[in-house]
């Protein structure tokens, strides 16, 4: 089949998935597996020196595959909880998750998450601020699902974010802090591919008991203002002082 039928198959699809309201459920798992190529990150850090750059670039390669972390996202049409995996290395062992984890309550509008900084674990609790999105007329298959595209930006790291989301599962949540699309958000592209978030599991059943908060919850609180000042301090005093701000806080 021509690319040009295939496209326009797919769209045909969209449109059908969007008059019949068909929908695969609203409560389920995503497995998604997170990527991070340095070697994309590093030359866009226009503040570090050209020698801290070779350096780091020297560790990573020229074949750079990534840095891969895998991540589930449990909802329903009510919550969402994002949070990494256990995963056994090649080596034999487990590797530890960190406690990073990202808990969206949509019906009371409230955010909790747990993230480290600095190897210092902080607590942010506060109201829901959906992202601002611009959904644009393209398409692409991710993990089987015919999903559509949107981005937005995030300010504090100067970054493009572009999802692609499925609207046949009719959820707002998504992996990390992004969520407010008419449908689950599949894969995330961080920066033109410095990052990329994608599903590469999805499955349909109830997760009640995995979306429950712990009782206690370590770290210091703070709310989204205050975080996001934190994090526009370390990528400013990294800038002056010339060093790489993520080894301290995610891209």
């Amino acid at each position: 089949m021509k690319h040009s039928n295939m496209k326009r198959l797919f769209v045909l699809l969209f449109l059908i998935n969007s008059t019949t309201g068909f929908s695969q459920g609203t409560e389920g798992v995503v497995t998604y597996q997170r990527t991070q190529f340095w070697t994309k990150i590093l030359p866009r850090l226009t503040f570090l020196s050209q020698e801290e750059k070779d350096r780091e670039l020297r560790t990573w390669g020229s074949d750079d595959t990534g840095w891969k972390t895998k991540y589930q996202l449990y909802f329903n049409g009510k919550e969402s909880k994002f949070v990494e995996i256990q995963e056994q290395s090649e080596y034999g062992y487990n590797r530890r998750p960190s406690e990073y984890m990202i808990y969206r309550n949509f019906d009371q509008e409230k955010r909790v998450e747990i993230e480290e900084i600095s190897a210092k674990q902080y607590l942010v609790e506060d109201s829901l601020v959906t992202p601002s999105w611009k959904v644009l007329n393209k398409i692409k298959e991710v993990n089987g699902e015919l999903c559509m595209m949107a981005v937005t930006e995030d300010t504090i790291r100067g970054q493009k974010i572009v999802a692609w989301f499925a609207n046949n599962i009719a959820v707002s949540a998504g992996p990390e802090k992004y969520f407010g699309l008419p449908g689950l958000i599949m894969e995330l592209d961080i920066d033109d591919g410095a990052v990329i978030i994608s599903a590469i599991k999805v499955e349909m059943k109830p997760v009640s008991e995995q979306l429950v908060l712990p009782k206690k919850i370590k770290g210091k609180k703070i709310g989204a203002s205050d975080y996001d000042k934190l994090i526009a301090g370390i990528i400013r005093d990294s800038n002056k002082g010339r060093r790489n701000p993520y080894w301290s806080i995610r891209y």
